[in-house]
């Protein structure tokens, strides 16, 4: 019986003991996953950090490229301010070694330029839609001698562009000239520049694609490209349409992305535009064919890409009248008719630019009902037509500039009126119907 006890005693503590090792065991295992769990989480949470610190150093090193870009694109249109001012903003630039010495580099910058003496020497050149085929423009129809007196080929504008450039003409805008200050009175502002370069003015008149061009060798209208930026949609002789630099808006810019110092403070042109046959070739008047809300939709999104690109936009009439001429009613709706319908799509503007150069007033100062009008509707600047040189006139509460026709008749005409600014000789299109112009 005692044998039997002392088995059965044996027996439990074999079993006591299994259950303490496995309990032992139980307990080493939950420690040992504990323990791996926290070396992964670790080495998960070291992982992520790390990323997490990568991806923060990628995105500020992301941050400071973007900014040296941007401030030496500033820089490179003579907008020094602006381009320290995107460097001063950037955090703890005086101690980053490039950053710094991009700041002193425009603030050297800076005081290069000198004073501009007289924006009354300040030219203002134009265009009309500019011809893409000379075929199809001068084709031996009715609208021949008009497109051959009135518009620039491609290959003219380009060529005027170069010669420009070399001979150390700089894109303005009206608005680099004067301003209109809290007491509604014009002023002139300081025209700093490069010394040696001279300040001009560009417009384009009719920026419409009117119905009456369609097939005549002109781009159809503007678009905004792949790229966010507006170009031009042109229909080939084969009926199939292309997008390209087709018309002064794509080509100046093209021409500005080679040569930055062409514009300053990223000046471009100022975009004239009626309203009866709708806009940058949108069919947008409602008494006009193919109206609809889509071509409004579309005529906004164009013009927005234009206003963050530089562009500037002008009231040319409504209808194209001549504003000095006719009668007092259908001037003022015609201005209301503009104000109502492109107003909505191009935004706010304070340039007027004469139909037909048509002013309202000879050479003396502005005054009247029509002038006064036109202030109401929230005009400042008003350009007509005048073959001179330049002639601007600045009185109380506005800015008056006279512009140049840069087309078939003034080259064909009064070459020697443009010698300041190109030889025309070398840059006229022998692809027009008349002789080669001689100087």
């Amino acid at each position: 019986m005692e044998d039997r006890d002392i088995e059965i005693k044996r027996r439990r503590r074999r079993r006591k003991r299994k259950r303490d090792a496995a309990i032992v065991l139980g307990i080493l295992f939950i420690i040992a996953a504990l323990i791996i769990y926290g070396v992964f989480a670790l080495v998960r949470s070291m992982v992520t950090k790390s990323r997490a610190e990568a991806d923060a150093k990628a995105a500020a090193e992301a941050a400071r490229a973007l900014v040296l870009t941007e401030a030496e694109k500033l820089a490179g249109g003579f907008d020094y301010d602006a381009a320290m001012e995107k460097i001063s903003a950037y955090p703890g630039y005086e101690t980053d070694e490039e950053l710094s010495g991009a700041y002193e580099k425009y603030a050297e910058g800076k005081k290069t330029l000198v004073e501009y003496p007289d924006i009354k020497n300040v030219t203002h050149i134009f265009f009309h839609t500019l011809i893409v085929d000379p075929s199809l423009a001068f084709d031996g129809d009715y609208k021949e001698a008009g497109y051959n007196q009135y518009m620039t080929t491609v290959d003219e504008f380009n060529k005027i562009l170069e010669q420009m450039y070399d001979r150390g003409y700089i894109l303005i805008s009206l608005h680099d000239m004067a301003e209109i200050d809290e007491s509604g009175r014009m002023t002139a502002k300081k025209l700093m520049l490069p010394e040696g370069r001279i300040p001009f003015v560009m417009s384009q008149d009719d920026v419409c694609y009117y119905e009456y061009m369609t097939g005549d060798g002109f781009a159809t209208k503007l678009v905004v490209g792949e790229d966010g930026l507006p170009t031009c949609e042109y229909k080939n002789k084969d009926g199939s349409v292309t997008t390209g630099d087709y018309d002064l808006v794509p080509l100046l810019d093209r021409f500005i992305e080679k040569h930055p110092d062409f514009s300053y403070k990223g000046a471009k042109a100022v975009l004239a535009l009626t309203g009866y046959d709708g806009v940058l070739g949108y069919r947008t008047s409602p008494t006009g064919n193919g109206y609809s809300e889509s071509e409004i939709a579309e005529a906004k999104k164009v013009a927005d890409a234009l206003k963050a690109d530089g562009f500037e936009f002008a009231s040319h009439s409504w209808g194209h009248l001549r504003y000095g001429d006719i009668e007092f009613n259908r001037f003022a709706n015609d201005v209301k008719k503009w104000n109502d319908e492109v107003t909505p799509i191009v935004g706010k503007t304070d340039i007027m630019i004469y139909a037909n150069g048509f002013d309202i007033a000879g050479i003396e100062a502005y005054s009247g009902d029509r002038y006064n009008l036109l202030k109401s509707y929230g005009f400042n600047y008003f350009c007509n037509v005048d073959s001179h040189r330049y002639w601007v006139q600045m009185g109380e509460g506005y800015l008056r500039q006279g512009r140049r026709n840069l087309d078939g008749y003034r080259m064909y005409y009064n070459p020697e009126l443009l010698n300041d600014l190109f030889n025309v000789t070398e840059v006229f299109d022998q692809t027009r119907t008349t002789p080669v112009p001689q100087i």
